[in-house]
């Protein structure tokens, strides 16, 4: 029924028309959604209300711009239902008045849909007022609830307060408060707050960098919110891989850690070991950059498969540059090895006479400085190589082929 009922609306409402404006001419707010598709609206709720829900529909088009697809699917999947306009346009006239754009509006609601039956002067004024009390202004609260729209949807006395009080104890810098806020989508409630002050202990107390400590906690809490005794059991297992707390890599392996458990840690493992790294070599690599052990497996073998068999690289070249796998395989490494492919088949460089890895992780600018720029003149057709608009067929130049490892 519900494929049905979009198919009717599509032809009563214009699929250009997506403003307000517009759909306030199109559609009277005094016409119900009921009335665009039908009298007949059949509710897969029993304890639906005919009447709300249509209206409910019908404000979400007019209001905010949605689809009649997305209005529907967030009345029915967050039980969002008013009869009338009064209690959403007060919630939409108390955000505009606190510096709420239409745009950012329109993004809460879409993520939060159930503001719109809370009591505006009751319940969410007093959450803004607190905001605004503890310095931040309204363009900033309003930019942090546009990425993180559930601190609107805690409860002021028993969550927002007790956890900003948390937060004054963490080594945030004030003028970063509203960074961690916007980060803390996933890691913000009483609890899990409550875990990053002890954990932050155990950081200092093996030596961690106060730098590093406040960089995670702002940007990546998350990390630092597990229960303390996994959180000391993820450290030590860092500690005995053989990388040191006082180096920014120890954080970056704690965040890597954070989001694993034992068995996804050993099938990862297993499948470095399969594309012919020892023990010894995914050692290294993860003592160097322990990042690629995030990255999806299809997108490491596809990276892997091509240095090994098309460049010539041994697995465990690889293994000593593992930084080549946190990049694009197509945006990067081969407009990269195209170039260096062309230099080498015009004998404008000799195999072997720089580390490939190092022309792989330079920077796009210096990349193309060293190894287009200043060959411009003899191979002026590097530039569309490394664009990706001439392929290295039309040049009658190919990678080499070789037996290494197989696509897993």
């Amino acid at each position: 029924m519900f494929g049905v009922y979009c198919k009717r609306l599509q032809l009563l409402v214009p699929t250009s028309v997506t403003h307000f404006h517009c759909f306030q001419k199109l559609l009277p707010f005094s016409r119900s959604y009921s009335s665009l598709l039908g009298s007949d609206i059949d509710d897969d709720d029993d304890d639906d209300k005919p009447q709300g829900h249509s209206f409910t529909v019908s404000y979400l088009i007019n209001s905010f711009g949605f689809s009649p697809k997305l209005a529907l699917s967030l009345s029915k999947k967050h039980r969002v239902r008013f009869d009338s306009p009064e209690k959403p346009d007060s919630v939409v006239k108390l955000l505009k008045h606190h510096g709420f754009n239409g745009t950012q509006i329109s993004e809460i609601v879409k993520k939060l849909p159930t503001l719109l039956l809370c009591n505006a002067e009751k319940t969410l004024e007093p959450k803004l007022q607190f905001f605004d009390s503890v310095g931040l202004s309204a363009t900033t609260l309003a930019w942090v609830v546009s990425y993180n729209q559930r601190i609107l949807g805690q409860s002021l006395e028993r969550s927002l307060r007790p956890c900003y009080d948390i937060i004054k104890s963490l080594p945030i810098p004030h003028n970063m408060v509203a960074v961690f806020l916007k980060n803390s989508n996933r890691a913000f409630g009483v609890k899990m707050l409550s875990n990053l002050v002890p954990n932050v202990s155990v950081l200092r107390a093996i030596q961690v960098p106060e730098s590093c400590i406040s960089f995670y906690v702002t940007y990546h809490p998350l990390v630092l919110s597990p229960e303390t005794g996994k959180f000391k059991e993820s450290v030590n297992k860092i500690i005995n891989l053989g990388i040191l707390p006082p180096s920014f890599t120890f954080m970056k392996a704690l965040q890597v850690i954070s989001q694993m458990d034992a068995s996804k840690w050993r099938r990862k493992t297993e499948f470095y070991r399969k594309c012919g790294w020892t023990e010894d070599d995914f050692l290294l690599a993860f003592r160097k950059n322990p990042m690629f052990m995030s990255l999806s497996e299809e997108k490491c073998s596809s990276k892997i498969e091509f240095l090994v068999n098309k460049m010539g690289w041994q697995p465990a070249e690889v293994a000593d540059r593992p930084d080549i796998l946190t990049h694009s395989l197509e945006k990067s490494i081969i407009p990269r090895c195209s170039v260096i492919r062309v230099l080498q088949y015009k004998g404008l460089m000799k195999k072997g006479e720089l580390s490939q890895a190092t022309m792989l992780i330079n920077s796009r600018k210096r990349f193309l400085d060293r190894f287009v720029t200043k060959y411009k003149d003899q191979a002026p057709e590097l530039l569309s190589i490394f664009q990706g608009q001439m392929s290295l067929a039309e040049l009658g130049v190919g990678f080499e082929e070789r037996d290494g490892v197989k696509q897993l």
